[in-house]
């Protein structure tokens, strides 16, 4: 099985995942709804956000506009560079993984943002259903991202002697996310602490092969010869 092959199947495993979870929650409960897993620390709630990973958005719908266009030209850079990669005998295998679930985990909050606005109905105070005969609740590239896992492992409250804060009630881990964000994360990570080296190397690589290859006036001077 080649690099390639194995990349492909990382990335329509994390894909496959995240949207059939997605979709579940998206239909079986409305917004705000939640499940207790695992006592008070591990709980599926359902909320949806029109920005980036973990809850965070940029507000307003010129800001939702930009921030589609600027995914699907972050996930193009990312498969052109993945694409790069496989090239490379070099390079562990371990790193290309790393970028296939940055590059899988983008397009799972991308297709969201596609689509979801055009095929599903809103999760207001209800539970949604697929391809409503009235339409969806949102046009082309402007569907909100479904978020579900919720980790509030310390559940506080500030000391009264801090500033600002100082009573205020505390959260640890606060953030809502879903499959695709855990894939950016873990790719992110892996990358920053086993392979940050290997960006350096594959732009070292391209100027080597750049220094071997014939000058214009050399391969003139032996096409002459």
């Amino acid at each position: 099985m080649t690099r390639t092959v194995k990349s492909l199947i990382i990335i329509f495993l994390i894909l496959i995942a995240d949207q059939l979870l997605k979709v579940y929650i998206k239909t079986t409960m409305a917004l705000g709804d939640e499940i207790v897993v695992f006592k008070d620390w591990f709980i599926i709630h359902f909320i949806e956000n029109n920005g980036m990973a973990f809850g965070f958005e940029f507000a307003g719908e010129y800001g939702k506009l930009f921030l589609s266009i600027f995914r699907i030209l972050a996930v193009v850079a990312i498969g052109w560079y993945l694409f790069k990669l496989a090239k490379h005998k070099d390079i562990p295998f371990g790193f290309i993984a790393s970028i296939s679930l940055i590059f899988a985990g983008a397009i799972g909050n991308i297709i969201d943002s596609l689509f979801y606005g055009m095929i599903f109905e809103d999760s207001y105070g209800q539970i949604s259903t697929i391809f409503p005969e009235g339409g969806g609740y949102a046009g082309f590239l402007h569907g909100k991202v479904v978020d579900m896992f919720y980790f509030p492992i310390i559940n506080g409250r500030y000391p009264d002697w801090l500033p600002i804060w100082g009573g205020d009630p505390f959260i640890f881990f606060r953030p809502v996310f879903n499959i695709a964000d855990s894939a950016i994360t873990i790719g992110i990570f892996s990358i920053l602490i086993f392979y940050r080296k290997y960006f350096n190397k594959i732009e070292e690589n391209k100027e080597e092969d750049s220094e071997e290859l014939p000058t214009e006036t050399e391969q003139n001077s032996s096409d002459k010869k």
